[in-house]
């Protein structure tokens, strides 16, 4: 036999072993077999009670099996796939929605067929909504990541290509023991799962390679090379850099230097401005309307108004703000192909939010004195971690839209930049959680933050080519060239 039918024959008989698994325990299950379920309880008691009363762990635990909730899954998928989409990688796209897409369907119409209880341990630390059978985070887990591994394998070579593929199983296998250990699920549940996820993923794969047969493509491993080994070029998050390793590691480093110098002089001016609030005795006072505009707020609510600042004072929030940071990272890097905007946005936000805890530690600011529509605030009032929060990222990105792109609707991005900001200003002051000094304040600390980081980082620097065209990567495609390897970085406009 070939080496090449081997390679072939090799995972049809891994996905054909998985299927017949699977099969079989959704028998034995739905037929509730004696000995599979007296093993089932047993080993939910038994790993009950090895986190059962150790907090510590039921925390770590906790947070292995979040990155197998749907939430994180389909954020990925949905990141992946804009990241794909803006690179035309079209099919890779479309992979990946179907394939996530599959689980939405599998996992409640198996667990509504089979209709097997969760298991009920002596200490539960957790509780799990619906049925037993499979484990849809185990099942969503190896589906989702299983896939992104399929898809982005061809980018990774060498020692980084061993470590990735070490980490997406191990964090499949994490992610399936969690279960096991919070007793929301039996043993069976998560091995039946991986088993219709390998088995779903087979099939998939085999589904891509016969749309690639249908161009002339020509046959691979996905196990080994990847769905679309040609893709590589277009897979890789970055364009190389240039400049010799040693060249980089020395610009970098005075580049750092600054940008902590910069931060902890204007960490430092921003604490005395507070401190010196506090010692003139206006924690509560009515310097610059600290006092009235509060207080006139407070009087002019009603329950229409209390709810749209929630909203509003909501989008300001540290959630949110991850949200639209870890996209707009994405979204940049897929489009730019360099990290220098990733690492300005991410160094503006660790930066503000390192900023808002130091000063706010320090300062201890009392809330203004009204009736306040939150409760058990985290921090005081000086500065506004919201305003800061929101201020430095949609200007950052109205700074990185301006710089990287060409046309008048590039200046469109300055209606966020100004309008989240001001949002955010009235509605926390409206809910009572802020003084008019306290957004000043975050504003000031934007405005020199932004500028110290923009001048150090140049986050535009070398955005356009020769001819003035924004740098996309290698998009075009020459037709019938199914080899990136060695194709040359393609400049849009």
């Amino acid at each position: 036999m070939s080496a090449a039918a081997r390679r072939t024959l090799a995972p049809l008989a891994v996905v054909t072993a998985a299927a017949f698994a699977f099969a079989l325990l959704l028998v034995l299950v739905r037929l509730q077999w004696a000995p599979l379920e007296s093993a089932d309880h047993g080993a939910a008691a038994w790993l009950n009670s090895l986190v059962a009363g150790h907090a510590a762990v039921v925390s770590i635990v906790k947070a292995v099996t979040w990155l197998g909730s749907g939430g994180v899954l389909w954020a990925l998928i949905g990141m992946a796939v804009v990241v794909l989409a803006i690179r035309r990688r079209w099919r890779l796209a479309i992979y990946l929605l179907v394939t996530g897409a599959g689980v939405l369907a599998l996992d409640p119409i198996l667990k509504a067929l089979v209709g097997r209880l969760r298991p009920v341990v002596a200490h539960p630390i957790a509780y799990g909504r619906g049925d037993s059978f499979p484990s849809g985070h185990a099942l969503g887990s190896i589906v989702c990541y299983g896939a992104l591994f399929l898809v982005f394998l061809p980018a990774t070579r060498g020692m980084w290509r061993r470590a990735f593929t070490a980490v997406i199983v191990t964090l499949i296998a994490a992610i399936g023991i969690s279960r096991l250990l919070l007793g929301v699920h039996y043993l069976s549940d998560v091995l039946g799962a991986w088993a219709l996820g390998i088995t779903w993923l087979g099939v998939t794969a085999f589904a891509f390679e016969l749309s690639r047969q249908a161009t002339g493509a020509p046959v691979t491993d996905p196990v080994t090379e990847g769905l679309e080994p040609e893709a590589r070029a277009d897979l890789q998050p970055a364009e190389p850099e240039t400049t010799m390793q040693h060249d980089r590691a020395r610009k970098y480093g005075r580049i750092a230097a600054g940008v902590v110098v910069c931060w902890v002089l204007i960490v430092g001016a921003l604490t005395g401005i507070g401190k010196l609030i506090m010692i003139t005795r206006n924690g509560n006072g009515n310097l610059l309307g600290d006092h009235t505009i509060p207080h006139w707020f407070a009087a002019h609510r009603t329950p229409t108004l209390n709810h749209w600042s929630l909203i509003g004072s909501s989008l300001g929030a540290t959630q949110d703000i991850l949200i639209v940071g870890v996209v707009s990272c994405v979204v940049f890097l897929a489009v730019t192909r360099r990290w220098r905007p990733v690492v300005f946005l991410a160094v503006v936000m660790f930066g503000e939010l390192a900023a808002f805890l130091t000063i706010a530690a320090v300062v201890k600011r009392p809330r203004p004195d009204v009736p306040n529509l939150d409760s058990n605030l985290p921090t005081s009032a000086f500065p506004s971690g919201h305003m800061a929060a929101t201020t430095c990222l949609y200007v950052g990105i109205a700074i990185l839209v301006i710089g990287h792109a060409r046309g008048w609707w590039r200046y469109l991005f300055l209606i966020p930049a100004i309008v989240m900001p001001v949002m955010i200003a009235v509605a926390r002051m409206y809910r009572g959680e802020h003084h008019p000094t306290d957004i000043l304040a975050s504003l000031l600390f934007a405005a020199f933050w932004l500028t110290a980081t923009t001048i150090l980082i140049k986050p535009n620097e070398n955005a356009f080519d020769r001819a003035g065209r924004i740098s996309l990567g290698p998009l075009r495609r020459k037709s019938g060239d199914h080899s990136r390897e060695s194709a040359p970085a393609t400049r849009l406009g």
